[in-house]
């Protein structure tokens, strides 16, 4: 994959992530969520579909040049968010908090520029 490329593929899933996590605002508080916050309200099915999306992130993490251990960070993230999220209201209160798609973007792009 060329520099180029790995750009492209970073922008798109920060895209995605961007989407299940932060695209809608509560209006007046400031609070932002996404789709896995919304869909994470429908008990078992939303917080799985969600997770299934975010281990299509880590997947092309992995393709971008992702090392085993970042992996592993990104693959926690997910897990945490997907089991916490099981929790009826309390998940879904935590899923609008824990952001774990945002988590793994800044996870992979640190890997991938650790430079500040």
């Amino acid at each position: 994959m060329t520099p180029e490329e790995r750009q492209r593929k970073i922008e798109s899933l920060d895209r995605l992530a961007y989407w299940l996590d932060e695209r809608f605002e509560i209006p007046g508080i400031g609070i932002r969520f996404g789709l896995d916050g919304l869909l994470g309200l429908v008990p078992g099915v939303g917080d799985t579909a969600t997770s299934l999306v975010s281990l299509y992130l880590v997947a092309e993490a992995r393709r971008a040049g992702a090392s085993r251990w970042t992996m592993m960070r990104m693959l926690t993230n997910v897990g945490i968010d997907w089991l916490v999220g099981l929790i009826p209201l309390v998940g879904d209160i935590f899923d609008i908090g824990f952001k774990a798609n945002r988590r793994n973007i800044a996870i992979l792009k640190q890997h991938l520029d650790p430079t500040p």
